[in-house]
């Protein structure tokens, strides 16, 4: 599975992707293994990936027939600062965001403000981007989604360690149903071909 998620970094309308193992996942309402994290100029390259033969291929052969769940979010990263690609290495923070039923638009946005707004008090963090979801069917009612790029493990340990909870998520805690964080580690491109 693995091997072949991979090799669709070959298509032209990636402009990066990498699947690999959970390193760790924090949220105990999801029991997912495995990430596939993959991004693309614009929406319409993200459909033309997803419609793509090569693509399909490997969901029909490599992936539904081991996946006992999936779970997909997609937004456009219109903050995201730094490179388009992500090095091997890297440990990222992936945030899912479940807001309470009947939360307004303009609560909504200050989540997704708040969120933006933390890249500049988190010391090791090299990307980040937050957006509204915008493929709900897949998404089991995530709405608000963030990504965070560390240099490896050890600035994602750091940056935990550091954590202060008295910051500001306590202004939308209201509007927030429920969390789910997923740590990831991006896999060289060797050892991606030798733990299968």
């Amino acid at each position: 599975m693995l091997t072949g998620l991979n090799s669709l970094t070959t298509l032209p309308m990636v402009l990066h992707l990498t699947a690999g193992k959970i390193h760790r996942n924090r949220s105990s309402s999801l029991s997912f293994t495995h990430i596939l994290h993959s991004r693309y100029r614009t929406k319409q390259d993200l459909a033309d990936y997803s419609a793509h033969p090569d693509h399909l291929s490997v969901v029909r052969t490599s992936v539904l027939p081991i996946c006992d769940d999936l779970l997909a979010v997609d937004w456009v990263a219109e903050n995201l600062d730094g490179p388009t690609g992500v090095k091997p290495g890297s440990a990222i923070r992936v945030q899912l965001i479940k807001l309470k039923e009947g939360v307004e638009e303009e609560k909504k946005g200050e989540v997704v403000e708040m969120i933006g707004r933390l890249k500049g008090r988190i010391s090791g963090i090299e990307q980040s981007s937050v957006g509204v979801n915008f493929s709900p069917a897949r998404a089991k009612g995530f709405e608000v989604c963030s990504i965070g790029v560390f240099g490896g493990v050890s600035d994602l340990d750091s940056h935990d360690a550091d954590s202060d909870p008295s910051n500001e998520k306590h202004k939308v805690r209201d509007s927030v149903d429920s969390l789910a964080i997923v740590d990831y580690v991006v896999p060289s491109p060797s050892s991606q071909s030798a733990s299968l």
